[in-house]
């Protein structure tokens, strides 16, 4: 039963990294930023999702959305605090401009991860399951809720997908990725597809880091773990390829599941580096990166 409970557990946690790592494709290939602030994006939103939903009395159901609502609006504070500053800097060379964005993006997180521990201790907390229960599948034993995250995680991508590529806004963000200067001469205006990008990342991350309390629980300790994790999805599948980091988020999902069950859960983010090292050695690119 142990391969079974594996694929069933590799394929919810994969689906949430998912969830999280083409938020984070997609602002690489918007805007160029590699957020590495991303783990403390999912972060607020999950122990703020869980102290609305708890110690504020609303219950799980009212504490979810605004956890959600919170990891958007630490995504929005994240662009207009430290990236777009930085990005219109003109004390900055231009091509220092890059290495100042993962600098303030990094120191951004720690503050993120501090301030939660200072909140809410550096103690794991968990949100009550959406849906409670337990369903049977071939003789394991499947939390309901865990059915619901992968389900969720993935009416989510597939909305994005035909956000994308059914509507304007959608396919002007597409364009964005491919070629922005030529965007700018059909007289679009950048500045309101970069807010665009931020606005669909931190509705990802924030469902993303919701859904993640409410099936593994997280801390503050997670923050730094969170953010490698998304880093690796990205670079694995190819920087700037929503279908590469779709692959690779199964590809890390269920390395870091077998190793949690047949090894130790301590060690779980270490086969997914090692990977990562032996991918860019062999593959720069990525799975289905172009550049």
């Amino acid at each position: 039963m142990l391969p079974l409970q594996i694929l069933i557990d590799g394929f919810a946690i994969s689906s949430l990294y998912a969830l999280g790592a083409i938020g984070f494709t997609l602002i690489f290939g918007v805007s160029g930023v590699l957020n590495l602030a991303h783990g403390g994006v999912m972060l607020i939103a999950a122990m703020l999702g869980w102290a609305l939903a708890g110690e504020g009395g609303l219950g799980t159901y009212i504490g979810t959305p605004l956890g959600v609502l919170c990891g958007m609006v630490a995504a929005f504070v994240t662009y207009f605090m430290v990236v777009r500053p930085i990005q219109r800097s003109t004390a900055i060379p231009r091509e220092e401009k890059e290495i100042f964005v993962l600098t303030g993006t990094l120191l951004w997180g720690i503050m993120i991860q501090q301030g939660m521990a200072y909140l809410f201790s550096d103690n794991p907390i968990t949100m009550r399951p959406l849906i409670p229960g337990v369903a049977s599948v071939a003789g394991v034993r499947v939390p309901y809720n865990e059915i619901m995250i992968a389900v969720v995680c993935w009416i989510v991508i597939g909305l994005l997908w035909l956000f994308v590529n059914r509507t304007k806004a959608g396919k002007a963000l597409l364009a964005a990725s491919m070629n922005p200067r030529g965007l700018t001469l059909l007289g679009f205006e950048l500045s309101r597809i970069y807010l665009l990008a931020w606005t669909l990342y931190g509705v990802l991350a924030g469902i993303a880091g919701v859904l993640l309390a409410s099936f593994l629980g997280v801390s503050t300790n997670n923050t730094g773990q969170l953010t490698a994790s998304a880093f690796s999805i990205v670079v694995l599948g190819g920087l700037g390829s929503v279908s590469g980091s779709l692959m690779a988020a199964y590809v890390v999902g269920y390395l870091e599941t077998v190793t949690a069950y047949l090894i130790a859960p301590t060690l779980r983010p270490l086969p997914a580096l090692l990977l990562l090292v032996l991918v860019v050695y062999v593959r720069p690119q990525g799975f289905l990166g172009r550049r």
